[in-house]
């Protein structure tokens, strides 16, 4: 049995209804920072468990609840959360950490290096640029950890 996990950063103030929509029936929701409203992460915990990280956007008082970086253990799975992989200072590999969740570049991105897999959702939020918008999830299973990018403008 697969063990959901929805990613989400950069909303940046704005949870799109499709967003919502996505993330529906997941176990939990790491959100990896640029929050932008304190309201969002209230939403999300409607829908389950929330562990979120503060963005370099993410100012005022109410965002000192949230670390610059946390570490979640889901089904299992070892998962370190940042805002910006380039601040990335520790050696997941010898802390035992099977995902590293990132955002901040609006990019949505899945890689796997040295056996750690490397997850940015992209940005649910407003638009940058010409770049898509997007959240992740992530399967995680006894066999593996099996990640998605979900287009939120797709049908």
């Amino acid at each position: 049995m697969a063990f959901r996990v929805g990613i989400i950063s950069d909303t940046h103030g704005l949870l799109r209804p499709e967003a919502e929509r996505a993330l529906a029936g997941v176990g939990h929701i790491i959100h990896a920072g640029d929050i932008g409203e304190p309201n969002i992460i209230a939403t999300l915990r409607k829908i389950a468990p929330v562990t979120a990280i503060r963005g370099n956007v993410d100012a005022g008082a109410w965002s000192v609840e949230h670390a610059e970086t946390e570490v979640v253990r889901l089904a299992e799975k070892v998962v370190y959360v940042l805002h910006d992989l380039k601040s990335l200072n520790i050696d997941p590999v010898a802390r035992g950490i099977d995902v590293v969740v990132s955002g901040h570049s609006h990019e949505p991105k899945i890689q796997t290096i040295d056996g750690v897999l490397y997850v940015n959702p992209g940005s649910a939020g407003r638009r940058r640029f010409k770049l898509p918008i997007t959240l992740a999830t992530l399967d995680l299973t006894p066999d593996g950890i099996w990640p998605r990018i979900h287009d939120l403008e797709v049908g």
